[in-house]
């Protein structure tokens, strides 16, 4: 929503920011709290550094590191490109170091995101009291235990730091403290947020986001801390539940067009993007779809073909009435006009294998993606060079292909919490042994999400197991496959060509450029 973001980063251009491993930097606005801010309007642009720092690598390093290692998504090399010195295979192998780049690009983006968090949060405290300085202290405040909640997510024992100006380096905190900070952030935050729900709060925090961060921190707790708290996940849910101010939508895939925004009754947070901005890039049609559909999608550049799905996943689509289906780009391929797509080559360009003395001799062939995703070339994860390698995997279209945008950046914004997700936490809390409220059970609240989805007969009970899927399917893409795989005792498994079972993996390494700038910080275990 290009309104939206354009007042939440008008002040962005003022303040100077600067990409670094620590968790606090200068400030250099020349802004002073006589005179700023003090009109809603000018608290929210004061906190706009903090949203577009947000907002500039979700929907790339972090989407890598919490998709590529999991069965959901692999981004091999075709061709020789997209080896990138092995990183996309690391991940999927789960072999990466402490020198991933996405690792450490990853880590520099969120410690970056709250250092700018602390400024603005200076900055805000030192203007005259108002109902609106309260509420952009809590929304800042909430975006910053968001962050937080990430690194808690990925990297464990993290260090802590929120005063603007404390030049001390902070070291390791314990995961268990961490979690316990974060709650205290947002309980602390909770009666201050707003309300309200829609345009006017739109890509900031309301008190909603307060409480879908907390229900995620209380259904992994037991993995966070070693203590379950199914219980306080369900209070959390109900929280948002009983508010009646989010439904399921009933057109899934209108979620995530282009033109999605604060309309989406679904949406209790969502990252507004602007293809036209400068800094923050939302770019899965780059990445998944396949370079044959350009046309189709009337795109103005050639996509990478680089990420598909695996087999193994798309087994979990396994309902031939469920809309969820159509985000995937299978099978033998039509334009808009049921004209089949094709490609001209040669029979070698086709099958690089083929040694006929007709190699040359051209060919034409409708495209036709595979759902296998085969490495032929184990040394530098490499499917081939040839037209069946790079129709290689299913392909994900969630987040629909743009073909508004000039660039290969999209406009679709990105929720991180739907209410999709808050019904089936609190069906899995309450499977997991917690105490069902307000007359839902686990299953009731499934076949709510699923009667908006498929057209098949209501479940009548739900497994753990089922609900996993389920979740699968609902949330593809989404950046949530990691935390459900590891919760779910599903982390070490194999998939692809990834034999990986090291439980140590559940967390990456602290990346070596963050190690020696704060000496005080401690490596995860296995690293």
């Amino acid at each position: 929503m290009k309104k939206i973001f354009q007042l939440i980063i008008t002040i962005a251009s003022i303040s100077g920011l600067m990409a670094c491993h620590d968790l606090d930097v200068p400030v250099t606005t020349q802004l002073t709290p006589e005179i700023f801010p003090q009109t809603p309007t000018q608290f929210i642009q004061a906190a706009g550094p903090t949203y577009n720092s947000f907002r500039q690598n979700y929907s790339t390093d972090y989407w890598f590191l919490q998709s590529l290692s999991t069965d959901e998504a692999i981004l091999p090399a075709r061709g020789g490109n997209w080896y990138d010195g092995g990183r996309y295979e690391q991940h999927h192998k789960h072999t990466w170091n402490q020198d991933n780049a996405h690792v450490q690009s990853a880590w520099a983006w969120l410690t970056t995101t709250i250092s700018t968090s602390n400024q603005n949060i200076f900055l805000i405290s030192k203007a005259p009291e108002s109902t609106a300085k309260l509420t952009s202290l809590a929304e800042l405040r909430t975006m910053r235990a968001m962050c937080y909640f990430m690194m808690m997510d990925m990297w464990g024992n993290i260090p802590i730091s929120t005063k603007f100006g404390d030049t001390t380096t902070a070291r390791t905190t314990a995961r268990s403290d961490v979690f316990k900070f974060i709650e205290k952030e947002l309980q602390e935050s909770l009666p201050d947020l707003s309300v309200v729900v829609g345009q006017e709060t739109y890509g900031r925090p309301n008190k909603y986001t307060a409480y879908a961060i907390l229900a995620k921190m209380y259904l992994n707790a037991e993995v966070y801390t070693g203590t379950a708290r199914w219980n306080d996940a369900i209070i959390a849910c109900d929280n948002i539940i009983s508010s009646g101010k989010y439904a399921i939508e009933s057109d899934y895939r209108k979620m995530f067009f282009v033109n999605n925004g604060p309309q989406i009754k679904e949406f209790i947070f969502a990252i507004p993007y602007d293809a036209s901005a400068p800094n923050g890039y939302m770019f899965y049609a780059r990445y998944s779809m396949p370079r044959s559909l350009r046309a189709k999608f009337s795109l103005p550049f050639t996509p990478s073909s680089a990420s598909s799905t695996l087999p193994q996943y798309y087994a979990y689509y396994n309902d031939p009435k469920d809309v969820r289906n159509q985000q995937w780009i299978t099978g033998k391929q039509f334009d808009y006009k049921g004209v089949p797509v094709t490609v001209a080559t040669t029979k070698q360009g086709y099958d690089e294998d083929y040694k006929g003395a007709d190699a040359g001799a051209a060919l034409t062939y409708q495209v036709d993606i595979t759902p296998d995703v085969i490495i032929k070339k184990p040394a530098t994860f490499d499917l081939g060079n040839d037209e069946k390698a790079w129709n290689m995997g299913y392909r994900n279209n969630k987040f629909y292909a743009d073909s508004t945008s000039a660039t290969r950046n999209q406009n679709n914004d990105v929720p991180i919490f739907r209410y999709a997700d808050v019904l089936l936490m609190k069906a899995e809390a309450i499977l997991k042994g917690g105490t069902a409220t307000n007359g839902q059970t686990a299953i009731s609240l499934v076949n709510e999400v699923r009667s908006k989805r498929t057209t098949s007969t209501p479940w009548t009970s739900v497994t753990l197991q089922q609900l996993y899927e389920e979740r699968a399917r609902e949330f593809a893409w989404e950046t949530w496959h990691r935390n459900d795989m590891i919760r779910f005792g599903k982390y070490e498994g194999t998939w692809g060509v990834k034999t990986d079972t090291d439980p140590k993996k559940r967390l990456f390494p602290i990346p070596t450029n963050a190690l020696q700038l704060n000496k005080s910080l401690t490596q995860n275990p296995g690293y």
